[in-house]
């Protein structure tokens, strides 16, 4: 599985090293640490509270992330580690369709899992393994990057789908994350076979501006990530990668353009919220900033503009208020809508979107909560068995059926980044990630309080 090379000895080949001394201890030993913990054990090694939070809204995001946990659960399978890209929670859904960005999420939450005590050690290790073994084995790939829809039961690759490079950036965030949660010499070998195998100078051999893909019959997409949006994940990786590595110019190629909205600017883009989300699911971005922005603090600023959007826009559809807010690239009555603002960027009609508020917890903890107590609260429908559904329209009376796996996603691992950082902390152990953000210029510093 893997060969020896040339690399600078580093902590990861020293972790490995202890891993397989450990892994070469008396058999008896092994048997003990091996066996599955149960969750009431695990739940006595839960993180500390990072206090943003009151204990009530603590309780409930318990809740909301057993439930949301509980599908990449479901709909993971247990064969190949992939994970469902949607469900309908109103009938037995019986589609085979994974995404590998909800798998990227998937192994986060697996991770989340373990930590909460949702599931035993030993369960959480099986599926991991499923994952990364079928990632580095059985997934079609090209020059490491992997398929945006596949079979969740074969790894076959459906709807002749693209090999996409941000959704293989997800995916590879979830690897590090179980790459650095579970100390296992299997799973680090595996998760470091995974990444290192991604060919970033490919993706960017003639230009700094990575593309958004490429299929066997038409070659590179037209698109490249040029403008600031969930793209920060996918160069940090791909500067961080110490077989592949992107030229740090790559860093700076991409545009930042800056937005006024009522005295408030901002770096943002003609884009749904998620953009200001989905890199700050793994990496932390607090108290950093590099030679353009503090793009913890930048997101913050984008949530807010975006509430009091959603605020003004109440005049013209009522359910929108101080309480209810919150629209992000979602279903709909009418299908599958990329909306959002400012500036209002879709047909608006009204529709909430939990996971677009539920994705800036850290961003803005007390005005998310109060959106999701009152989601909770005033409207039962819009709550499924995996927690919130993807979107619902009051004015309309429309709950949409079904929850989207990335949507869950950002909602379980900023849950839990508001209660504790655990993601945050556990991603940002890895090299990769510091080498990165390292290579792009970042530095710590003390923001100046308002």
């Amino acid at each position: 599985m893997c060969s020896f090379n040339s690399r600078t000895y580093s902590r990861r080949d020293f972790g490995r090293q202890m891993l397989g001394f450990l892994g070469a201890l008396p058999l008896a030993h092994t048997a003990i640490s091996a066996q599955a913990v149960t969750p009431s054990h695990r739940s006595q090694r839960k993180m500390p509270s990072l206090g943003l939070i009151s204990p009530e809204d603590d309780d409930f995001l318990e809740e909301l992330e057993r439930v949301t946990f509980q599908y990449f659960w479901d709909q993971g399978s247990p064969k190949t580690g992939l994970v469902k890209d949607r469900c309908n929670t109103r009938t037995t859904d019986t589609g085979i369709v994974a995404s590998i960005a909800a798998t990227g999420f998937g192994l986060t939450a697996l991770c989340i899992g373990d930590m909460r005590g949702y599931i035993s050690r030993g369960a959480a290790l099986e599926r991991v393994r499923a994952a990364l073994q079928s990632l580095w084995a059985k997934l079609p790939n090209h020059r490491g990057f992997f398929y945006h829809f596949a079979n969740m039961n074969t790894g076959e690759r459906v709807w002749d789908s693209e090999v996409s490079s941000v959704d293989t950036a997800i995916l590879l965030c979830g690897v590090l994350a179980c790459r650095e949660h579970f100390w296992v010499v299997d799973v680090q070998e595996l998760a470091d076979d995974i990444f290192d195998r991604v060919e970033w100078t490919w993706l960017s051999e003639d230009t700094a501006l990575l593309t958004h893909g490429w299929t066997p019959e038409a070659g590179f997409l037209p698109y490249r990530w040029d403008y600031y949006s969930e793209l920060m994940m996918m160069y940090l990786l791909g500067m961080g990668s110490d077989t592949y590595p992107l030229h740090a110019q790559a860093w700076a190629a991409w545009k930042r353009l800056e937005f006024d909205y009522e005295g408030k600017r901002y770096i943002g883009s003609f884009a749904p919220l998620f953009v200001h989300q989905y890199s700050q699911a793994w990496f932390d971005f607090r108290n950093k900033r590099d030679q353009f922005a503090d793009y913890f603090q930048n997101s913050v600023t984008a949530t807010q503009v975006h509430r009091q959007f959603c605020i003004e826009l109440g005049k013209q559809f009522p359910d929108y208020n101080a309480d209810m807010w919150g629209i992000t690239a979602s279903d709909s009555l009418y299908g599958y809508v990329a909306w959002g603002g400012p500036p209002e960027t879709g047909p608006i009609d009204g529709t909430i979107v939990p996971c677009a508020s539920a994705g800036s917890l850290p961003f803005l903890p007390q005005e998310v909560m109060q959106v999701l107590r009152n989601i909770r609260q005033q409207y039962p429908e819009a709550w499924s068995k995996y927690g919130f559904v993807d979107a619902f329209n009051p004015l309309k009376n429309w709950y949409d059926p079904d929850v989207i796996g990335i949507d869950l996603g950002i909602t379980l691992l900023m849950a839990e980044n508001v209660r504790t950082g655990f993601v945050w902390e556990t991603f940002m152990k890895s090299e990769i990630a510091q080498r990165g953000m390292a290579r792009a210029g970042f530095k710590k510093y003390e923001p100046a309080k308002t």
